[in-house]
């Protein structure tokens, strides 16, 4: 055998088409008074429907740092000074109108920990909560009409069953028999955590019962911890978290491993409703039997402390109440033995476990995994709405997912139109819960534009209404006309028979001493003939009697019947009016329903035209920050162009000047050649003309020999002031000498310093023989901290034009230095300055050779040889280390 795939659960079958109108889900507000009166407060009820959030100190939630106030409106909200019994009016008592009429409903309770969620749920001793309410309205509106125990008998597939009075007695025998457990009003009264829960002044009673239905009242209590489901209700429960044990009996993992329990599993009946598998479900026939039975279950449930509530609730509880209600027959006696006429309406009142932060309540393995379970189900919920509420306004069709909570899987038939749905939101005007009542105020806002289809009535049976009531009337009138006739009731027939015979004349002596006795018989049968004509009598006047019993029941059926059809033609013209009202009312949801996705599309529109402006705020402001910065910088381009433009002229005028300067000095350079070709064939002309002279003496004979021994070295001397004295340059061209030898000075210092010899690349060759040498030195064309690091002493060689339009040249001295920052620094101390300078000396003439005669006396030109010194200008302290060097240059004669 091929088992086929688990696959989705199938489709609900097509059913009569349901009530298009919608109602939207109510949301209540109640805050919850202040444990400490002097106590900041976060929360202002503003109206009977609003309230205010007050941001509170040092808690910003604008960008611009002010403090935001935000308003949330609700169908009704309930302050500090609100009684639990006005609540209950405004909040569960339709709920439980709409029960007792056959209408499901679920009431829930959301909040953060610590709200007051079970306190209204629950309520106290003198203040009881909605649920003790609901249940005792409840029987107090139908406490007449209950059936008999056992007579509604529930099945494991959430439906009902029907049984008649000998099944029923036999149930309550069997269960007299066993050992189960009966609630006792003594209990009752000895446990004082239940006791005087109501005041009787306090009732509620529902108008307009059905009085021709029988009903009785079905009580279960489920709790969902961890996300399993637990029966509170079942005597043998075991603990949701107990440590594993191995073989040896010892714990294992310190009682740390979770072992999921048995819980109780979600199933769907034929008509795909939800209901919990296997949940024990106990008939209830008075409230204080439901008070006792509740508690029972209430003690049971996951409560524990932590930092923020000492009985803080670990589970969501659900305390689900069924009325089953089936009519009478047409005598008005007996329940109708049809489980099609049978009417189970349910009311599921809620109470979530509260929403909290472990780092506020301080909560540690266990509770950790609590709080993380709880947050996660009620993220579900969350999730849930808004995915409804989504495709109710968008016209969307995405799928809500349920199955992912068990308790949003358990109510699924109520959000899809199965009852009417409630909530009830608590919250603590404490400052410290501000962050987590704002949240819950979002999800309430989210869930008040949630619209729930509104449940269908149901069909109303084709018996006569009134028949309970008739049908008492008609026995309390035999038991009145039995009472007249001195006949007892119904129930006593042998006292009616023993009347009626007493009643009849009495039969005369029958005893027959002779057989010849003609006057005993005679008696006897005249006895008899009278009993029975007065028995004829009596028969015709209880037929007379039961004739006009008829006649005036027939009448009285004529006349209901007469006023049921006038009622039936008053009731079908109402229903063309309610047909044409739904038909108005359908057009008008329909366009309604337009009109919200008309103003949707315009929301939609309106954003995205927002979005657009914003846009094209941004890049109209983009473009113009552009064009400034494209006219920025142009202008810095034009700003570049003329400085450039004065660089480049200042640059071509400096070159125009440098290149005219050094085609002056290439001319002046080439005529002093000329010229000194012009002495030099002047000199030779002379000489020749002097050799072919008479009476010349003759040159001394030159010396062959030996050279004679050169002059002794002569240490230069520093000049005096007067000769130091920079003398006018001549405009003559000076002529190019050949090198002497240098003479060298020692420094006063030699090898005890290094140098920095910073010569620029811009500087000029001038061609001079007297040159700065500075031994132990590092020649460098830029001066750089490293270098500087390396030296004691600095040196830079300066050109520029002098007064007289030559170029000189300054050596600027100074000290390097180490600065605090750990760099390098140059303090200057002195100056010296070389400059170019023509000098003018008398020619002398000597023979070449003296010693030879016969030999024409050649007189050699003594060359003028002129010393152009450069000339140092410096200041009294000469640096040590420089040597000058001088270079001849022939002289004009």
């Amino acid at each position: 055998m091929i088992r086929q795939a688990k696959g989705r659960t199938p489709r609900r079958p097509p059913k009569k088409p349901s009530n298009t109108q919608k109602d939207p889900v109510g949301v209540y507000c109640r805050v919850r008074p202040l444990g400490v009166e002097d106590e900041e407060c976060c929360i202002e009820v503003i109206s009977s429907s609003t309230i205010q959030l007050h941001a509170p100190e040092g808690f910003k939630t604008n960008r611009n740092g002010e403090y935001k106030e935000t308003q949330y409106s609700f169908k009704k909200v309930f302050g500090v000074s609100i009684s639990q019994m006005e609540l209950f009016e405004y909040v569960a008592k339709p709920l439980v109108d709409d029960l007792i009429h056959g209408r499901n409903g679920l009431l829930f309770m959301y909040g953060v920990t610590g709200s007051g969620k079970t306190f209204t749920m629950t309520g106290s001793p003198g203040q009881g909560g909605l649920l003790p309410r609901s249940l005792d309205m409840i029987f107090n509106s139908i406490g007449p009409y209950q059936a008999k125990r056992y007579v509604f008998k529930t099945d494991d597939k959430n439906g009902m069953e029907v049984q008649n009075e000998v099944d029923a007695l036999l149930e309550r025998q069997k269960r007299e028999n066993m050992s189960f457990p009966k609630p006792s009003s003594s209990r009752q009264r000895s446990d004082p955590e239940i006791a005087d829960m109501i005041k009787s002044e306090e009732a509620y009673k529902t108008e307009g019962v059905d009085e021709d239905s029988s009903y009785s009242v079905f009580i279960s209590y489920i709790e969902i911890y961890n996300n399993y489901i637990y029966d509170l209700l079942e005597e043998n429960q075991e603990d949701a978290i107990k440590p594993k044990w191995n073989g040896g009996g010892t714990p294992v993992c310190q009682n740390t491993e979770f072992i999921a329990p048995q819980s109780k599993t979600l199933r769907e009946d034929q008509n795909h409703n939800m209901y919990v598998s296997g949940c024990m479900e106990v008939e209830i026939k008075s409230a204080e039997e439901a008070f006792q039975v509740f508690w029972r279950g209430q003690k049971k449930r996951k409560v524990a402390n932590t930092r923020l509530n000492c009985e803080s609730s670990r589970s969501h509880s659900v305390l689900i109440i069924k009325l089953a209600q089936a009519p009478l027959d047409a005598d008005g006696d007996n329940i109708l033995q049809d489980r099609n006429q049978v009417t189970v309406s349910q009311l599921c009142l809620v109470d979530l476990a509260g929403s909290e932060r472990t780092g506020r309540t301080g909560a540690e393995g266990t509770r950790i995994r609590e709080a993380g379970n709880i947050n996660q189900s009620l993220l579900n919920l969350r999730t849930c709405i808004e995915i409804l509420r989504e495709n109710q306004m968008c016209g969307t069709n995405r799928m809500v997912p349920y199955r992912d909570s068990k308790v949003t899987h358990l109510f699924k038939n109520y959000f899809d139109g199965e009852g009417k749905v409630r909530m009830v939101v608590c919250v603590n005007p404490k400052v410290d819960d501000y962050e987590e009542t704002l949240l819950v105020m979002r999800f309430a806002e989210i869930t008040q534009e949630v619209e729930v289809a509104r449940p269908v009535d149901r069909p109303i049976c084709g018996f006569t209404p009134g028949r309970r009531h008739r049908n008492q009337a008609f026995k309390e009138e035999l038991s009145r006309k039995l009472d007249e006739r001195g006949g007892p009731i119904d129930k006593d027939v042998p006292s009616v028979i023993n009347h009626l015979v007493q009643s009849l004349p009495p039969l005369p002596s029958s005893e027959l001493n002779d057989p010849h006795d003609d006057i005993t018989l005679p008696r006897l049968i005249e006895a008899l003939q009278n009993r029975h004509r007065i028995r004829q009598m009596m028969i015709d006047e209880y037929n007379n009697a039961a004739n006009r019993m008829k006649s005036m029941l027939q009448d009285l059926d004529n006349n209901q019947i007469s006023k049921d059809d006038l009622i039936h033609a008053q009731n079908g013209k109402l229903a063309d009016k309610d047909k044409i009202i739904q038909n108005n009312k359908t057009e008008l949801e329909r366009l309604e329903k337009k009109n919200r996705m008309q103003e949707h599309k315009i929301d939609i529109l309106q954003k995205t035209t927002k979005i657009y402006e914003d846009d094209k705020r941004s890049m109209k402001y983009e473009l113009e920050t552009r064009e400034q910065k494209l006219q920025r910088e142009q202008t810095d381009k034009k700003r570049m162009e003329q400085r450039m433009h004065g660089v480049v002229t200042d640059t071509q005028h400096k070159w125009a000047k440098e290149c005219d300067r050094r085609v002056n000095a290439m001319q002046l350079e080439m005529q002093n050649k000329l010229w000194v070709k012009d002495e030099k064939l002047k000199q030779l002309k002379a000489i020749v003309t002097e050799s072919k002279t008479p009476g010349r003496p003759d040159p001394p004979p030159r010396q062959t020999q030996g050279r004679p021994d050169p002059p002794p070295r002569q240490t230069p001397q520093r000049p005096s002031r007067e000769e130091r004295l920079p003398a006018k340059r001549s405009a003559s061209p000076v002529p190019t000498a050949t090198p002497v030898r240098p003479l060298h000075r020692r420094s006063r210092s030699a090898g005890g310093e290094k140098w920095v010899d910073h010569k620029p690349l811009s500087n000029l060759d001038l061609g001079t023989v007297l040159q700065p040498v500075i031994p132990n030195s590092i020649q460098v064309s830029s001066a750089s901290e490293k270098v500087l690091s390396k030296c004691d002493r600095y040196v830079l060689t300066h050109q520029e034009i002098a007064s007289d339009g030559e170029i000189q040249t300054k050596l600027i001295k100074g000290d390097v230095m180490k600065t605090r920052g750990g760099g390098q620094a140059v303090q200057f101390t002195d100056i010296e300055t070389l400059r170019q300078e023509l000098t003018s000396v008398p020619r002398r003439k000597r023979k070449s050779s003296e010693g030879e005669a016969g030999t024409d006396g050649a007189w050699t030109d003594v060359e003028t040889r002129c010393s152009v010194a450069l000339e140092m200008r410096a200041g009294s302290n000469m640096g040590p280390g420089v040597e000058h060097h001088a270079i001849n240059k022939r002289r004009k004669p």
